[in-house]
C-alpha cells in the first residue's frame, strides 16, 4: 500500500511523541511492504509562532491531500495571553470541524500488569475492556458564545443527522464486541439530550436490533464507571460529557499517557492522537510516555488505512513492552524507568521479530 500521513507535532511533548510514532509506521511499512509518504507541518503554538496562526491554510491543505493524519498536542501557558480564536487550542476545534470528523473513538484497556497503577481499587480491574464513541463536532464547543461584563452564555445544539451518524459508528463497534451499548445523556434536564436520547432509541430499534442498549444520565455513568467500569462496553455520547469522561476513565487503565484515539469521518482522512495533552514541563526530559502516541499510530493502520494485521503487530509489541517492564516514569516510578526513545526501541525490537513479519 501507498499512503500519504501527515504529521502535525505541535506543542510540548508532542514533536517527541509524534516522533516515536513515526518510528513504529516506518518499521511497518518496511516489514510489511508498504511505502509511507510523511508530511510534517505546524499546528497550534509552533504555527502561531512559525506563520502568526494556530492553523495555517498550508496545514489544512496538507490534512487534505493525506490519507491520515497524526497530532501529538498543542497548547501551553506561554500562548494563554492570546485571545480565544488565536489560541493553539482553537486549531484542534477548527481542525476537527473542518475534516468533519465526527466520531472520537478511545478505547479504555486495563493490562493486568498496571491494575496496580490505576488508584481504583477493583477486583478484577483488568476485565475492563470499554470503547468510548464521543460525537465531537457538535454541542457546547461549537455553539454560538456570548459574553457581556455581567453575564455569559454558550450554546449546545445537536441535529438529527449528528446524532444519527454517531450513533451507527458506535453500534458498528458494538456488534463487533460484546453487543452492548451504553448511550449517556442528561436527557432529565436538557432538551439535546432528549432528542439524543429518542434518536438513539429509533436508530438501535430500526438498525440495530441485535444490540443490546442501555441509557444513563451522565452523573450516573461517571459513578458507575469507578464502581463497576468492566460492565461497561461500548458508551455513546455528546461532546463535552466525552471529553470528561473519556479523561475520567483513562485512571483506569493507569496513566493518561496509555490512551490512543481515533477521529473518523465518513469520508476523508481521519485524525489520530494520544489523548494527553502537550505537558510542556516534560518537554525535552525524556520521560513522556509515547505509547498513546505509538497506540494511536495503530489505530491510524486499522481505521485510517484497512490495515489490521499491521494494528495489531503494533498493539501486541507494546503489550510485550509492558510486560517486559520496559515502561516510562509514569508507569513505572521505583527507579528502574526507561526513557521515551528506550521505550519506543523496545517496541521496535518486538515489532521486527519474527512473529510480526510478514509470512
Amino acid at each position: 500500500m501507498k499512503a500519504t500521513i501527515t504529521l502535525l507535532p505541535g506543542d510540548g511533548i508532542g514533536p517527541e511523541v509524534t516522533a516515536q510514532a513515526a518510528r513504529v509506521l516506518e518499521v511497518i511499512a518496511s516489514t510489511f511492504r508498504h511505502r509511507f509518504n510523511f508530511v510534517t507541518a505546524p499546528i497550534g503554538g509552533a504555527a502561531v509562532d512559525e506563520t502568526g496562526e494556530a492553523l495555517p491554510a498550508e496545514t489544512l491543505a496538507a490534512c487534505e491531500r493525506s490519507d491520515a493524519v497524526f497530532l501529538g498536542a498543542v497548547g501551553g501557558d506561554r500562548w494563554s495571553s492570546l485571545q480565544p480564536h488565536q489560541r493553539p487550542e482553537s486549531a484542534l476545534l477548527r481542525l476537527r470541524q473542518h475534516l468533519d470528523v465526527f466520531a472520537n473513538v478511545r478505547p479504555i484497556r486495563v493490562l493486568p500488569e498496571l491494575a496496580h497503577r490505576s488508584p481504583i481499587r477493583l477486583d478484577p480491574l483488568d476485565d475492563v475492556d470499554i470503547v468510548f464513541v464521543r460525537e465531537l463536532t457538535g454541542g457546547l464547543y461549537y455553539g454560538q458564545r456570548q459574553r457581556t461584563p455581567d453575564a455569559a452564555s454558550d450554546a449546545c445544539e445537536y441535529t438529527v443527522h449528528q446524532i444519527e451518524r454517531v450513533t451507527r459508528t458506535a453500534f458498528a463497534l458494538a456488534e463487533h464486541r460484546r453487543g452492548l451499548v451504553t448511550s449517556v445523556d442528561k436527557a432529565n434536564v436538557l432538551e439535546t439530550s432528549r432528542l439524543w436520547r429518542d434518536t438513539v432509541t429509533r436508530i438501535a430499534r430500526e438498525e440495530y436490533p441485535g444490540i443490546e442498549v442501555e441509557h444513563l444520565l451522565v452523573d450516573a455513568a461517571a459513578m458507575h464507571l469507578i464502581t463497576r467500569p468492566a460492565s461497561f462496553d461500548v458508551v455513546l455520547t455528546e461532546n463535552m460529557f466525552g471529553d470528561i469522561l473519556t479523561d475520567q476513565a483513562s485512571v483506569l487503565a493507569g496513566s493518561l499517557g496509555m490512551i490512543p484515539s481515533a477521529s473518523l469521518s465518513d469520508n476523508g482522512p481521519g485524525l489520530f492522537e494520544p489523548i494527553h495533552g502537550s505537558a510542556p514541563d516534560l518537554a525535552g526530559t525524556g520521560r513522556a510516555n509515547p505509547i498513546g502516541a505509538i497506540l494511536s499510530a495503530a489505530m491510524l493502520l486499522r481505521h485510517g488505512l484497512g490495515l489490521d494485521l499491521e494494528a495489531d503487530a503494533v498493539e501486541r509489541a507494546v503489550t510485550e513492552t509492558i510486560r517486559a517492564g520496559v515502561m516510562t516514569p509514569d508507569l513505572s516510578p521505583n527507579g528502574h524507568a526507561r526513557s521515551t526513545e528506550a521505550v519506543t526501541t523496545a517496541i521496535h525490537e518486538r515489532l521486527v521479530r519474527h512473529e510480526f513479519a510478514v509470512p
